[in-house]
């Protein structure tokens, strides 16, 4: 789709870096924890204080506010033409356990000096716009990611609300349930192509590469897939000091030795650009003077290649039986969620990218190791993803920091795009 002269971007509209800053603060009194980071997991209560908090100053705004059966929530903007697919953008407001104050964060707080901009500039567009709060982003509680993205893309079925469970074995519809929202009714989360034109995610980039070449944005071009396993190691416990070591089924080496095993293989050159991870190792009974008698393993497997993430989740496996044969240990292992590579929009980044050139702001093209809920949303309709700095790289701790001023730049981006996407879309 060829990118036409739009609107001019004089006097230039700017985002607010107080009222940003002041945003910030406000959500990151939800969940926080003695770590001096963030534990507002997905489904959780935490998650939804701060939905309805978002959801209040969007609300202040005169925007339509609603909620899914799965929890996502939504802002509408009216468009000029109401039978027009809406312009959608925005992030989530889970975190990881002990996480950061900006993943997602940063998304949904752009949305939200976007949506403002807009209302206090009485700025009219074709298009209705959506802003979006997603439910449960973060994969840390079930292992699956970007579940409320997937619930309206058509990613997340009947089956998945029973299948996938926490590590206190909670199904999602018991989470769901939990706090008063209707999985049930996730047939009528679904949404129809036609319902969306196009859907855009400001997101830090949890990286250094912006940081290291000091540029303020990231236009991201392809989006890694992500395959998950978990595997249970199943040993013989016995008394650390009545068991000779040539007699033992310890479960805890044969998940080192997997462990190793599994950095083995992404570090060679079969699997180059592969990134393979043990993240979880549970061990039971977890005692000093006791042999592990079993050890639970997750694995977050992620490529930009689909079929080599694939073979290196299999390889994986394969590996991981045969060291279990040789320790004389058992193993499980089974996929808990897998989500695909995918190319974001051409048109859209070159869309951006103007915007970039004409705002005067250094920007780059560039990978997302990471996966997000744009990623699931260009299964539906073009998508876009706006990266601003993340400070030494660090994301899913509480050392994670971005700049205010980075932020603001990153909703500058957004709030021009959202009016040359509405042009361009218009004139088609």
């Amino acid at each position: 789709m060829a990118i036409l002269p739009t609107r001019a971007i004089e006097p230039p509209v700017r985002a607010d870096q107080e009222r940003i800053a002041d945003m910030l603060r406000q959500i990151a009194e939800i969940g926080a924890d003695p770590t001096a980071g963030i534990s507002r997991v997905g489904f959780s209560k935490d998650e939804r204080d701060a939905h309805e908090l978002v959801g209040g100053w969007l609300r202040n705004l005169g925007l339509a506010i609603s909620v899914d059966p799965i929890g996502n929530t939504m802002a509408v903007r009216r468009g000029a033409a109401e039978n027009k697919p809406a312009i959608a953008f925005g992030s989530h407001l889970d975190s990881v356990v002990h996480g950061g104050k900006f993943d997602g964060i940063v998304g949904v707080v752009a949305m939200v000096e976007v949506m403002t901009l807009l209302a206090e500039g009485r700025a009219a567009t074709e298009h209705p716009l959506k802003g979006m709060i997603f439910a449960c982003e973060e994969g840390a509680r079930f292992g699956e990611p970007c579940i409320g993205s997937k619930a309206i893309a058509g990613m997340l079925t009947e089956a998945d609300l029973t299948r996938i469970r926490d590590a206190e074995g909670i199904t999602l519809e018991q989470a769901m349930s939990g706090i008063g929202l209707n999985p049930l009714q996730l047939a009528d989360v679904r949404w129809n192509r036609d319902d969306l034109a196009a859907f855009l995610e400001v997101h830090i980039e949890q990286g250094r590469i912006l940081e290291g070449e000091s540029r303020p944005i990231g236009l991201v071009d392809v989006v890694s897939g992500s395959t998950r396993l978990r595997m249970t190691v199943a040993g013989r416990a016995g008394h650390t000091g009545g068991t000779p070591m040539q007699h033992r089924a310890d479960a805890l080496a044969a998940a080192a030795e997997i462990t190793l095993a599994v950095e083995a293989l992404a570090n060679g050159p079969t699997y180059r650009g592969t990134r393979a991870t043990v993240g979880v190792l549970d061990v039971y009974p977890n005692r000093i003077t006791t042999i592990p008698g079993r050890v639970d393993m997750r694995l977050d497997v992620r490529d930009f290649d689909s079929d080599r993430l694939r073979r290196a989740a299999r390889e994986i496996a394969d590996r991981a039986r045969i060291i279990a044969d040789r320790r004389g240990v058992a193993i499980d292992a089974e996929v808990i969620a897998d989500t695909s590579p995918v190319v974001l929009s051409m048109w859209l980044r070159q869309a951006l990218s103007q915007v970039c050139g004409e705002l005067g702001i250094d920007w780059r093209f560039m990978p997302s190791g990471a996966g997000h809920d744009a990623q699931i949303m260009a299964s539906i309709a073009p998508a876009a993803i706006i990266f601003v700095p993340s400070k030494d790289g660090a994301s899913h701790v509480p050392e994670e920091w971005t700049s205010v001023a980075d932020i603001a730049k990153g909703a500058d981006v957004l709030y021009q795009a959202i009016l040359r996407i509405d042009d361009v879309l218009a004139a088609s």
